[in-house]
């Protein structure tokens, strides 16, 4: 049964209790990973495995997504900036011990590739807080996996120079 959460901000992304931050490197430029974060949600178990199905709600105001292995989330876009920042707020879910949830997707330049910023930011019972601390390790895992089956969806294999021995 879902549990309705406390709405937090998107500030709320910066305070939390406990915030995971994860950044990557990507050789895609920034408005082909925002289209694939923040658009082409019907994509995203593709690439981010631990993600069963993400669909658009609300007419796009928020989504509906389920994880492998039950966990379900009613969110709430916060900020949808083309090519450089997508977040959302949990609204509902059925995981036990959450109180606010935010994760926070910001894009950045790097080179002719974009640096990738993922936070997800989490308030709670004592024993939900401490879970997620623990969980770091996995979560940061699952996030490098994501964004390294990101890249290799957005850019295509590059074929070698004729000549160059490879």
């Amino acid at each position: 049964m879902a549990r309705r959460l406390r709405l937090v901000e998107l500030d709320f992304a910066d305070s939390a209790p406990v915030r995971l931050v994860f950044t990557a490197e990507l050789a895609a430029p920034p408005s082909a990973v925002f289209r694939s974060i923040a658009v082409e949600l019907g994509s995203m178990p593709t690439w981010f495995t631990a993600v069963a199905s993400a669909t658009p709600t609300g007419g796009g105001t928020g989504r509906a997504v389920r994880l492998r292995g039950g966990v379900a989330f009613q969110e709430t876009i916060l900020a949808h900036d083309p090519g450089t920042r997508y977040a959302y707020r949990i609204d509902e879910t059925n995981a036990p011990g959450i109180g606010a949830m935010v994760e926070d997707w910001s894009l950045s330049p790097a080179g002719s590739g974009t640096r990738v910023r993922w936070t997800m930011a989490v308030d709670g019972a004592a024993p939900c807080l401490f879970a997620m601390r623990l969980a770091r390790p996995g979560v940061g895992k699952s996030f490098r996996d994501a964004m390294r089956r990101l890249d290799r969806r957005l850019t295509p294999a590059r074929h070698p120079s004729p000549g160059t021995g490879r």
